[in-house]
């Protein structure tokens, strides 16, 4: 089985390079990718090239991290779209041939923290 880790970081760098056909050769036939905040799930390989591949605006992506144990693997990674950047953190689970089986996908909204922990922590 191939390292869960090593397919992840492949699967951004794909994403990145626009290359969708080693994109997919990353993906299991039926994986299921599934965003939690907006209740989408998008089920197959030719399904989910396709929501990547038709993403709206001009995007590009870095990763920070990627952790991995096992079949298990979390990555952080930092998008700009159209200028305004966001995060994104992502769980991924292989396939018995080491390919992504399940992906879920937080994107987590900055927010201003409230006035009573100014003086607790440093800002960034």
């Amino acid at each position: 089985m191939a390292d869960i880790g090593v397919t992840v970081e492949t699967y951004w760098a794909t994403a990145q390079a626009r290359d969708w056909r080693a994109f997919g050769a990353t993906l299991a036939d039926d994986v299921r990718y599934e965003l939690p905040q907006t209740r989408e799930r998008v089920l197959g390989r030719d399904a989910v090239v396709r929501f990547n591949a038709e993403c709206v605006g001009e995007w590009s992506l870095e990763i920070e991290r990627v952790v991995a144990d096992g079949e298990q693997a979390v990555s952080w990674v930092r998008f700009s779209v159209d200028e305004e950047e966001t995060q994104a953190i992502s769980f991924f689970t292989a396939a018995p041939d080491g390919r992504i089986q399940m992906i879920t996908d937080f994107w987590p909204a900055p927010y201003e923290p409230p006035r009573e922990r100014e003086q607790m922590a440093d800002r960034f």
